[in-house]
């Protein structure tokens, strides 16, 4: 009977549920996997606002109590189908807090037939910082930030591996009710409650300074809803402090929450958003932080993988490409082709030019790897057909901006070569992801005749735009097809302004 069991969760696989009774929001995610694929196939949020439900005494009103109850609701029919030991229900900041939580968490447990565990912040900023790795890894330390309704969360990390974290009393839901009452919108609300956050992070900004971190990761919530803002209005980019300072002054311009109108945010976070910036730009200051990216995952997402034994053995992005790879039907020969010969260029132009970043070789390489995706549709347009399909799908591992950036490389990687695609970028990676296209082109045509006996070794001389391609003594002679092609490349890269010389 047990093999059975084990043979049908092979088979067809398993499903898994996270509940996240959080201070604004409470949250359900459910999975399922299958052959080590991990796929999200539900996910239900409810706007709850419990921390708005606490008095100066800190217990709960009916009022949020019943609110909260009624969300549940929906979320236990939804819990039935999954076994109770795939199932995980946490609570967070308010329920820490609030005198008469126990009156709320045992209706709960009641209407969702199952425990329900109050964590304590630290345990909650362990989870988000897993939720965060497992889904937006990245090369060395980094600095992830969560902010809930009731708390932030502050963690440093290398890895899967957690190395310093606090929890503050601090969030958009309690600072939207202590310093922005009445749905007031003015410069001293604002500085009121950055002043608050200061004193906050000051009890602990020393001991996260002396950390070096090459990442900055903003998990959900206020990030989340500033990153949808610059997607909105057609910034493909990394948070950062000036753009924190215009939203600032356009909430200030607006005065008041009811007519709080800014492009890309969504009514139903106006509330407390001016309350979320205010405590991420205290952040920024306080910690030095350059810009931020938006993570994957968070509180959920670990509590999710934390249920998994086997996903902590694989890395995270090369699954994801492996198994994008498998889904789209792509050569994994030819693209590992493509990869070996993109890198090796990088490396050249890198040594040769600062316009390289931390995340240039992983962008390159997913490209590379994904660069004939769109031939799953066809074949003539597959590089635009490449395009839409990495502008739908998820890639764990991947932060939105490496995601998009990979997008328009593929994009662009044959055909007429349109750089006006990364205009949209920061000044800081417009130089970077030009070069990467670039190489990425020249990478496709060395490759061909899809033999790697066929791929010569050649010499990157990089002179500002003008790029020398040397190849051994009479190889182009021998293969008039990849020169012909060569040529092609040369005269598509002058139309977009670069010098390709190849001899």
């Amino acid at each position: 009977m047990q093999a059975e069991l084990q043979h049908n969760a092979q088979t067809y696989g398993e499903y898994y549920a996270a509940v996240d009774l959080g201070s604004n929001s409470f949250h359900m995610v459910i999975v399922h996997v299958v052959n080590g694929s991990v796929q999200i196939i539900g996910k239900i949020k409810q706007k709850v606002r419990l921390a708005a439900g606490l008095d100066n005494d800190l217990a709960l009103d009916d009022v949020s109590m019943e609110r909260g109850w009624q969300c549940l609701q929906v979320f236990s029919e939804r819990l039935q189908d999954i076994p109770p030991s795939n199932i995980k229900i946490v609570a967070t900041a308010t329920l820490r807090l609030a005198t008469n939580a126990h009156l709320f968490i045992t209706k709960a447990e009641e209407i969702l037939n199952h425990k329900l565990e109050v964590i304590s912040g630290e345990e909650e900023a362990r989870q988000i910082y897993l939720g965060v790795a497992y889904t937006s890894a990245n090369q060395g330390n980094s600095l992830v930030i969560d902010i809930g309704g009731a708390s932030t969360e502050i963690i440093i990390g290398n890895d899967m591996q957690p190395i310093h974290l606090k929890s503050l009393d601090m969030g958009c839901v309690t600072f939207m009710e202590r310093y922005f009452t009445g749905g007031e919108i003015s410069k001293e609300c604002f500085e009121n409650a950055k002043s608050a956050a200061h004193a906050l992070i000051a009890n602990v900004s020393d001991a996260f300074l002396c950390f070096d971190w090459e990442n900055c990761l903003g998990a959900s919530g206020t990030p989340q809803a500033i990153t949808e803002i610059l997607v909105a209005q057609g910034i493909s980019d990394a948070i950062r402090l000036d753009y924190l300072y215009h939203l600032e002054k356009q909430c200030i311009d607006c005065g008041d929450i009811k007519s709080l109108n800014i492009d890309g945010l969504e009514d139903s976070r106006k509330a407390i958003f001016p309350s979320g910036l205010a405590i991420l730009i205290s952040l920024f200051e306080a910690l030095h932080i350059e810009h931020m990216n938006i993570s994957g995952g968070a509180l959920r997402e670990g509590l999710i993988y934390g249920m998994l034994d086997n996903v902590t053995e694989n890395d995270r992005r090369q699954q994801t490409i492996n198994q994008t790879k498998q889904r789209y039907h792509i050569d994994k020969n030819h693209a590992n082709s493509v990869r070996h010969v993109a890198l090796n260029l990088c490396h050249q132009l890198c040594a040769q030019q600062n316009i390289c970043h931390l995340d240039t070789e992983t962008i390159l390489g997913a490209a590379a790897q994904l660069h004939e995706i769109g031939l799953h549709i066809e074949y003539k347009r597959h590089h635009e057909h490449g395009e839409y399909i990495l502008t739908y799908i998820d890639l764990p591992g991947f932060t939105r901006l490496q995601r998009a950036a990979i997008r328009d490389l593929v994009a662009q990687h044959r055909l007429t070569m349109g750089v006006e695609a990364f205009d949209k970028y920061h000044e800081d990676y417009r130089p970077m992801l030009k070069g990467l296209l670039r190489v990425l082109r020249i990478a496709v045509v060395l490759c061909l005749r899809r033999q790697n006996k066929h791929i010569p070794e050649v010499s990157l001389i990089c002179e500002d735009s003008k790029w020398t391609l040397t190849f051994p003594e009479g190889w182009l002679k021998a293969h008039p097809l990849i020169n012909a092609e060569l040529a092609n490349e040369c005269w598509l890269q002058h139309k977009a302004g670069f010098e390709l010389v190849c001899k």
